[in-house]
């Protein structure tokens, strides 16, 4: 199943940039806990301050765990993205990466 998020930036080059630096070098705990979410894939893509996060898992699983307790390390990194991270306007209280609705699918076969 894939699932597609998406979430902005604080439109500020230098945080932009410090934010694709710690994506270059994603913490161990942290992907470890996606895994163990059942998540197989997961990319980010930037267009401007807009992140575009693209997951694959079996289950839909989200990448926050659901809303359960997340590690400490990993609650660790979520404290330090905030620092580079703006909800999207509509987004609900609390929401950081707001679920994308598919709206077109075209394969070729």
């Amino acid at each position: 199943m894939t699932t597609c998020f998406a979430l902005d930036l604080k439109d500020d080059p230098a945080l932009i940039a410090e934010y694709e630096h710690w994506h270059r070098n994603v913490w161990p705990e942290v992907l470890e806990h996606l895994r163990a979410q059942g998540i197989t894939r997961c990319t980010i893509h930037r267009a401007g301050n807009r992140l575009f996060m693209i997951t694959e898992s079996s289950t839909g699983a989200a990448t926050d765990g659901g809303g359960a307790m997340l590690p400490p390390r990993v609650q660790e990194w979520e404290e330090l993205m905030e620092k580079f991270q703006q909800p999207l306007p509509f987004a609900q209280v609390g929401e950081k990466w707001v679920r994308m609705e598919r709206i077109f699918e075209w394969r070729y076969s």
